[in-house]
């Protein structure tokens, strides 16, 4: 009797919660149709009331489930799945191999191919490493026998535990970190890594009330013994053309003094440096800042126009090579880590693939290539990326969104809107707990690693001892026909 008692009892409460239930849905369904009803901004709501807000609900869903459930490996853009899961595997220190064939198509159109030796180097024989200095003339020349480092992400973009982990990452792997135009961050300075700082359009944390440089600001910076190199940017990827955009709800109070900037307003960076009008003026402020610190000074940018580039050339063939950038990072027009206008982002500039043997084969005629330095970046997460990059005459690449991949990015396309679900490019300091920088500081660590060792495995199947030996001969490029050729002779037919 007791348990029947209290069977008969729970059926009461779930039907009397069942009506509440129902009578709820049926009062909200009443509401949505009449709300659908009486506005017009919808159309499609207007016209199928409560059935219409579906559409809205897929579509603010639909790249979740393309993501997860409808897309093949080499689908989705812009990294595919088969990317994300090396870069994850190689940043957890886990099995990268694949079996049953690939998954790539080796007969499309650009697609690239390194060309295995009949002799290749015994990955058991010990090799040195070949080290590379940037800014050999200035006081204080930077060397480096890395390759893959990281590229341009400002604090404020990132979260605080997102840049103490890549800095601590860079530290481990041995490799420099962009501070990106966002200024230095007590965050970089955490893992006492090597440091890039980069100056951008705004000039924030080197800048005078005009928007100016500032030398004194400028050798505070230099000061710092992390900060090994500067960047003067003059374009990037996601927007070439237009400034940084950091949204208002990322400007917080510590972003905003370490920018110098008000708090809580969108940073909008100009589209352009106010001092620089022409070639003459950019070679002006390079060894502006390189005589200041002391240290190497170079420049960022898409390609596009390219007569300004030659026109830079002439400019430093008439002062002297001594007035030369020591580096020339060049950034791919297809995006980045930043909010950028999808205008700008899809359609302006060319794509590294494009821009960096134009850029090569031009500093190489005009006896540069020694002096100025080419580091590619731009999607450069994968070791046959970063090889073809050194193929093609780079000598260094940079990633960002590898590096992200490594903190744990599941490129959920929110890096622009304060809601980023792994704590990345969020301030929103619940989200932020999901990131532990000792722990992700290891994953960057692991990925530069291995993105370096299987580079050096590429190599020596093609036979050189040292990445760095790879050049266009090694890889084969397909073409329209189907037919690939040496990268040699493609790029020659591209001149």
């Amino acid at each position: 009797m007791p348990q029947q008692h209290w069977f008969m009892w729970g059926i009461d409460i779930f039907s009397g919660l069942f009506l509440v239930l129902f009578w709820l849905l049926l009062i909200a369904v009443i509401y949505m149709f009449i709300a659908d009803k009486l506005q017009t901004k919808q159309a499609i709501r207007h016209n199928y009331p409560v059935i219409g807000r579906f559409r809205y609900i897929f579509e603010k869903q639909g790249e979740f489930f393309r993501q997860y459930f409808f897309s093949q490996d080499r689908e989705e853009l812009p990294f595919n799945r088969a990317e994300r899961s090396w870069v994850y595997r190689a940043a957890k220190n886990v099995d990268r191999t694949i079996a049953f064939g690939s998954t790539q198509v080796l007969d499309k159109p650009g697609a690239v191919m390194f060309m295995n030796s009949a002799f290749p180097v015994s990955d058991h024989d010990t090799h040195q490493t070949i080290a590379v200095t940037i800014g050999p003339e200035c006081k204080h020349p930077y060397t480096t026998d890395k390759i893959c480092h990281i590229s341009a992400m400002s604090f404020g973009a990132l979260s605080r535990p997102a840049v103490t982990a890549l800095s601590h990452g860079a530290a481990k792997a041995g490799c420099w970190l962009n501070t990106g135009e966002g200024g230095l961050s007590p965050y970089h300075l955490k893992g006492h890594c090597d440091l890039v700082f980069q100056i951008g359009t705004a000039k924030y944390g080197v800048r005078n009330e005009h928007g100016h440089l500032d030398p004194q600001k400028l050798t505070d910076i230099a000061a710092h013994s992390e900060v090994k190199m500067f960047e003067v940017k003059l374009s990037q990827g996601a927007k070439p053309g237009k400034g940084g955009i950091l949204p208002a709800i990322k400007v917080t109070e510590e972003i905003a003094t370490i920018r110098g900037i008000p708090a809580g307003q969108d940073s909008i960076s100009p589209n352009g440096h106010i001092e620089l009008h022409n070639v003459a003026d950019i070679i002006d402020m390079i060894n502006q800042v390189r005589d200041i610190t002391g240290k190497p000074t170079g420049i960022k940018a898409v390609l596009g126009d390219m007569s300004w580039v030659t026109e830079f050339l002439d400019e430093i063939e008439r002062r002297g090579i001594e007035y030369a950038p020591d580096f020339f990072t060049l950034d791919s027009s297809d995006g980045g880590t930043g909010a950028a206008p999808q205008a700008l982002m899809d359609n302006v500039g060319l794509p590294l693939r494009q821009s960096l043997p134009l850029l090569v084969d031009l500093l190489n005629e005009r006896g540069f290539k020694q002096r100025i330095k080419v580091i590619a970046t731009g999607k450069m997460i994968m070791p046959s990326y970063v090889a073809w990059a050194l193929a093609t005459g780079a000598d260094f690449i940079a990633s960002a969104r590898g590096n992200m991949f490594a903190l744990g990015c599941i490129q959920s396309l929110q890096c622009n809107r304060d809601t980023c679900p792994t704590g990345i490019t969020t301030h929103n300091i619940r989200l932020q707990k999901g990131l532990d920088p000792k722990d992700k500081s290891a994953r960057v660590a692991n990925y530069n690693h291995f993105l370096h060792y299987d580079l050096t495995m590429i190599a020596h199947s093609c036979g050189v001892t040292d990445p760095r030996y790879l050049t266009r001969h090694h890889a084969r490029i397909v073409q329209s026909t189907g037919v690939a050729v040496t990268l040699d002779k493609h790029y020659r037919h591209m001149q």
